[in-house]
C-alpha cells in the first residue's frame, strides 16, 4: 500500500520529505515523529487511527464484510470442487 494512502486518504500519518539525493534524513524523520506524537495534527491522526481500527474490527467480526467474503469464497470453492 502506498504511503500516500496512509497520509492523504486515511489521514493517519505524515509525509517524510526527501533531500536532494532522494534520502529521508534523520532530522526530517524526527520532525515527522514529533508531528504525529505532539504536533498540531496529532489529535486528528489519533482519532483517524481509532476510526480505521473500528472499521477494520467490524469488517473482520462475524457478519462483517471480510467474514462474508471469506465465507462466500469458501462456498464457491466447495461448489466448484463438487462439480469436478
Amino acid at each position: 500500500m502506498p504511503n500516500s494512502w496512509r497520509t492523504y486518504i486515511w489521514k493517519v500519518g505524515v509525509r517524510v520529505r526527501v533531500d536532494e539525493n532522494g534520502i529521508e534524513g534523520r532530522d526530517e524523520i524526527g520532525l515527522c515523529i514529533r508531528e504525529v506524537v505532539v504536533g498540531k495534527r496529532s489529535t486528528e491522526i489519533r482519532n483517524n487511527v481509532k476510526k480505521w481500527r473500528n472499521v477494520a474490527l467490524q469488517a473482520i467480526s462475524e457478519g462483517g464484510s471480510s467474514d462474508k467474503n471469506i465465507r462466500q469464497l469458501v462456498s464457491t470453492l466447495d461448489n466448484s470442487k463438487i462439480r469436478k
